[in-house]
C-alpha cells in the first residue's frame, strides 16, 4: 500500500501541469513515457489516476474545469448557475467560488464586453520600469516626454 501511495505521489508531483489544462485538451491517444510512474501511458490516464486516488481532490477538479470552460466560452447564464449551485467541501475550491461571488459583477462583464485593460496595464509597467531605470529626473517635462516616446 505504501509504494502504491508514493508511485501517486510521485506521479501527481512531477505532472502537476497536466492538472492545469482543459480536459478538452489532454490527449487520450498518445503513449509516452513518463517519469515518476515509470511506464508508458497517456496523459489522461494519469489525471485519471490522481483524480480516482483522492476523491476530494477530484470534486474541486471537476469544479476547476467547470470554472474554466465558463470563462472561456463567456457562458454569463451557466457561470450564474456554477456560483450559486455550490455545495462547500472543505477544499481551497470554496475559497475560489466565495471570490468569484464577491467580484461576480466585475467577472460577468468580462465575460460579457471585449474589453480588457491590459494595454494600460503594459503602459503602467513600462513607466514604472523608467521611473526605476533611471532613478528620476531632474526636469519633470523631460520625464513626460520620455512617457510619450514610451508609449507611442
Amino acid at each position: 500500500m505504501f509504494n502504491l501511495n508514493f508511485t501517486i505521489y510521485q506521479t501527481l508531483k512531477s505532472h502537476w501541469r497536466l492538472f492545469h489544462k482543459d480536459e478538452n485538451e489532454l490527449n487520450n491517444t498518445e503513449v509516452k513515457y513518463y517519469r515518476g510512474l515509470n511506464e508508458y501511458t497517456t496523459a489522461q490516464n494519469i489525471v485519471d489516476l490522481g483524480l480516482d486516488s483522492f476523491p476530494q481532490f477530484k470534486a474541486a477538479y471537476t469544479t476547476y474545469q467547470a470554472v474554466l470552460q465558463v470563462i472561456r466560452h463567456r457562458d454569463r447564464a451557466a457561470l450564474q448557475t456554477l456560483v450559486m449551485t455550490y455545495q462547500r467541501n472543505k477544499t481551497e475550491m470554496d475559497t475560489v467560488i466565495t471570490t468569484i461571488k464577491q467580484n461576480y459583477l466585475g467577472i460577468r462583464n468580462a465575460c460579457l464586453y471585449d474589453y480588457s485593460n491590459g494595454p494600460l496595464e503594459g503602459v503602467n509597467r513600462k513607466i514604472k520600469e523608467l521611473k526605476r531605470g533611471c532613478y528620476g529626473f531632474r526636469n519633470m517635462h523631460n520625464f513626460f516626454i520620455r512617457i510619450q516616446m514610451i508609449s507611442a
